[in-house]
């Protein structure tokens, strides 16, 4: 039997959507994750949220790792180049015997210290980005310009493959001359696993659930998920649902943050009813918030991916999401599992929500669909076109 091949990723720490992920490549690979920061498993304040917050799902079960000691005085990450300042990594990579090094990004200085390490030593280093092109262009041409300059003609040039999460991040990689021979399709995906677990679980019990979450039983519900901050736009979707005008709807949004006032306000001064703010919602509650949900809402000015979109995609609910929400091209096909809105457009957000609430989306149809973006949108494929992409390098 041939030894599994080694492969050694480098994350800025545990995050609950990349635990399942690991987990499974674990089984086909001798993997080790080596993190830059412990602070997800610490807890503590996040800036999003606004409150301290620790995840109640494991985080390090199912593969090897090593917390490696971060210099930087920052006490938290976000995406600032000196937030992780490992330069423990430059050891590790040089007694390390892996085949494949995986890093996600290169924002901070620990992600350029593996790339220049790695490729001195003759690794093979592979790079994983969720960046969606569409969000790129409305850069500066300045800003794309040096852009340009620095990943194409320096950082790009380093690295070996490049792990493209779906069709607008193909397109990224492609717009700064990646060429196709250097592209694998790893797309982003949630535990599917978990996720169907809960919906078969909670199917048929949605009277309970709403009494449990204190909701009134013989209303629709729009679902938001998301933090409360300005790139979120969460007041988008209050004056969306103000504009309804729809008896029996509520508009449940889950999630914390800096704009928490300004929605309360709002929703005050003009006498909104039946909006729900829960506050955070930790792992282990969130798939019974899906399950009694009839529309579920993105509307952010800026979301790479929105895995929120593949959770709700689990419990097949209608979707309505902003044009510029990088996972569109590949989770949301007009008319058939949901629509997609113009940005800032509070009139067509309303429109759309309440043309699922009027019976639009054809449930067989949307069902069908659904199945086949989660077999394509499962860790278990990104397994195996990572498989795929050693034995062609070899």
């Amino acid at each position: 039997m041939s030894a599994k091949p080694k492969i050694s990723y480098f994350l800025s720490h545990p995050i609950q959507y990349f635990s399942p992920l690991l987990a499974e490549m674990a089984k086909e690979f001798d993997l080790h994750v080596y993190y830059f920061s412990d602070a997800s498993i610490k807890g503590g304040m996040d800036k999003g949220f606004g409150r301290e917050i620790k995840w109640d799902v494991p985080l390090l079960n199912g593969y090897n790792y090593t917390f490696l000691k971060n210099y930087s005085k920052s006490d938290s990450l976000s995406n600032k180049t000196f937030d992780a300042v490992n330069f423990g990594v430059i050891k590790k990579i040089v007694q390390d015997k892996s085949d494949v090094l995986i890093i996600n990004g290169w924002s901070y200085f620990s992600n350029i210290l593996v790339i220049i390490t790695g490729r001195m030593l003759g690794k093979s280093v592979w790079l994983r980005s969720e960046n969606p092109l569409r969000s790129e262009l409305k850069k500066s041409k300045k800003n794309l310009f040096l852009k340009k300059f620095f990943l194409k003609n320096i950082v790009f040039k380093l690295v070996s493959k490049f792990l493209y999460i779906g069709e607008e991040s193909k397109d990224f990689f492609e717009y700064y001359g990646v060429p196709a021979k250097k592209l694998i399709y790893t797309p982003y995906a949630v535990n599917n696993s978990f996720f169907q677990t809960n919906y078969e679980a909670y199917n048929n019990k949605r009277e309970s659930i709403l009494t449990e979450l204190n909701l009134p039983v013989n209303h629709k519900v729009i679902l938001y998920s998301a933090k409360y901050i300005p790139v979120k736009r969460p007041l988008d979707l209050i004056m969306a649902f103000e504009k309804l005008n729809v008896p029996d709807i509520s508009l449940v949004m889950v999630g914390e943050g800096e704009l928490r006032n300004e929605m309360e306000y709002y929703i005050k001064k003009n006498n909104l009813k039946n909006v729900y703010l829960t506050g955070f919602v930790n792992q282990s509650l969130i798939s019974k918030y899906y399950s009694i949900a009839n529309v579920f809402v993105m509307c952010s000015e800026f979301e790479p991916w929105g895995l929120s979109i593949n959770e709700a995609i689990n419990f097949n609910i209608p979707l309505v999401v902003s044009d510029i929400v990088g996972s569109v091209p590949n989770l949301v096909f007009t008319g058939q599992n949901g629509y997609v809105f113009e940005m800032g457009n509070i009139v067509d957000l309303s429109n759309c929500i309440l043309k699922i609430l009027n019976g639009s989306i054809e449930s067989e149809k949307q069902t069908k669909l659904n199945s086949r973006i989660l077999e394509i949108h499962d860790n278990k494929e990104i397994v195996k076109n990572l498989s795929l992409g050693i034995l062609k390098a070899k």
